[in-house]
């Protein structure tokens, strides 16, 4: 579903401020929830907040289990690709104006955006 953003007088596109949110990531969805009135922004802004939360607390599991189990590197390295993936796409889609929810993730950032 495309929505379509017009951007105030003075401040950036959503479109643009969404992308941002992704691109900077947790400390750029900070911001953006905090100055934007937009709630595509916010929405984009609280998703990016809640993904970079779940892939540093999976990453920290990861590493963790690692030091006891060496051949969990290569799971690791398999996320960070997958991580990566799933960072590009929201960036495209953010920037398209596309309001996509990823699974668990996508309903926490609507209620809260």
């Amino acid at each position: 579903m495309e929505e379509h953003h017009t951007p105030s007088q003075n401040s950036l596109d959503p479109k643009v401020s969404a992308l941002l949110c992704y691109l900077i990531g947790f400390v750029g969805g900070i911001v953006f929830y905090a100055i934007s009135k937009d709630k595509f922004v916010r929405f984009h802004a609280m998703q990016s907040i809640f993904l970079s939360i779940a892939v540093a607390v999976i990453l920290a599991l990861l590493f963790v289990i690692s030091i006891a189990l060496p051949f969990i590197f290569l799971l690791t390295w398999l996320f960070n690709l997958g991580v990566f993936a799933i960072w590009i796409i929201m960036m495209i889609k953010s920037y398209s104006g596309e309001k996509y929810k990823l699974p668990f993730i996508g309903d926490m950032a609507e209620k809260y955006a």
